[in-house]
Formats: C-alpha cells, structure tokens, sequence
C-alpha cells in the first residue's frame, strides 16, 4: 500500500483545522463539477472538532448530502447516536443547510427498512469525499475484525448498507460496505495518538482484509490520506 500518503500535523487542533479547510475545497470542487456534493463522516468522539471546523466553511451546503460511515441502531437523540454527534457539530453554522441521510430506522424491524434505507443512501452515491476513522483494532467505519458479517460487508457485490454484530457491542450497527467506501473520490483517514499509529504501520503491512479491515480503504483505487496527530 505504497500509494498511500501520509500527513503528520504538529498538534490536533492544527489536524482538525487543516483537514476541514482541505475538505471544504474538495467539496467546492465537487459541486462546481456536479452542482452537489456527497460527503461521508465518522462518528465517535475523536473527529467532533474537524467537524466542527468544517461547519464553518463557506460553500453551497444546501447541496451537500452527509453520509454518517456507520451507525449505532439507537434512537437518534442517544449520546451514542452518530447522527446526532453530526447534527450537533457540523450541521450548524455555515452548514446548517447540509442534508443528513440517517440510517435510523422508522419501523419496529431493522430488516423491514434496511432496503428503503439503501435506496435513499444509493440515491446520493458516489461519495466525492470520505473522512474515515481507524480503531486501535483496525476497524473502520463498523467493518470488525471478528464480527459474524464482515465477510458480507467486505464482498464486491454488497449492498450500500450492512447490519454488523460487532464483537462485545451493546447494539447492532449499520455501516457504509467496503464497495461504497472503496468508490469514494478521495478519502481521508483521521487517527490520533500512538496506539493509532502503531495500529497504522500494522494494517500497512502485507496481510489479509479480514484482519485488519481498514486495508479495504487504504488499498482503494482513489487517492487516500493518512491525517495523524499525538
């Protein structure tokens, strides 16, 4: 995985900054393409400051879609809810316009709106940018090493949207499956602090995609970078 490059950033607050202004100007040129923009973010708590940044970018928002790379099945005001850590940091401000595309299911069954739910995300594909995150295990998105639908998940023919059991999780996720992340335009992958890079060198290593799931993004066709900070 030579081709992928690398960006080391002093401090993560210089990382958050520097990667939302890089963003913004992918996503400018994007829509000057298209006229619209398909954007994919990760939960959790570590890139809540690049989106925050990001949300204060001036450019057409009212035509950017957001894609949440994963989901918790919560309901959507849970603090472990990814829509709702998006709402609250980057759709306000300058992108208070944006359209979320959340993946929270209306009916009692998750099976029963799975399919509706992969036609509205298959209606703003491709993504033009992919903002990742990495776990210390190497996941990505909710692709887990271990979980019982990887395999699934991982397969060339998946649907946009996968149900994963993640090992030891308290709830279901839905994630973005590797053929959606792997036909991004460009993708960045956001890690911080030691544990993460040493997780880093080990997926960059020779080895298999179930694994070390996060190989299936760094191996994509598209131009990927690497955004590291203590």
């Amino acid at each position: 995985m030579t081709d992928v490059a690398r960006q080391d950033y002093p401090d993560r607050d210089t990382l958050m900054r520097g990667l939302a202004e890089l963003v913004a100007d992918q996503l400018r040129a994007a829509h000057a393409t298209k006229h619209r923009a398909t954007l994919a973010v990760p939960g959790g708590t570590t890139p809540g400051p690049f989106l925050a940044a990001l949300s204060e970018a001036e450019l057409a928002w009212s035509d950017v879609d957001v894609l949440p790379t994963d989901e918790r099945m919560v309901p959507e005001l849970s603090a472990r809810s990814n829509a709702r850590l998006i709402r609250e940091t980057l759709l306000r401000n300058a992108a208070a316009d944006a359209t979320l595309v959340h993946y929270h299911p209306t009916g009692s069954r998750l099976e029963s709106v799975l399919r509706a739910t992969c036609e509205r995300v298959a209606r703003v594909l491709p993504i033009d940018v992919l903002v990742l995150g990495m776990g210390a295990d190497m996941h990505t998105a909710s692709l887990f090493p271990g979980a019982p639908e990887l395999a699934a998940a991982l397969a060339d023919d998946a649907p946009e949207l996968v149900e994963v059991h993640p090992p030891g999780a308290p709830e279901p996720r839905l994630t973005l499956s590797a053929r959606v992340l792997r036909a991004a335009s460009v993708i960045h992958v956001l890690i911080t602090g030691a544990d993460k890079r040493a997780a880093l060198e080990e997926a960059l290593a020779d080895g298999p995609v179930e694994a070390a799931p996060i190989r299936a993004v760094l191996s994509a066709p598209c131009p990927v970078t690497v955004h590291y900070a203590d």
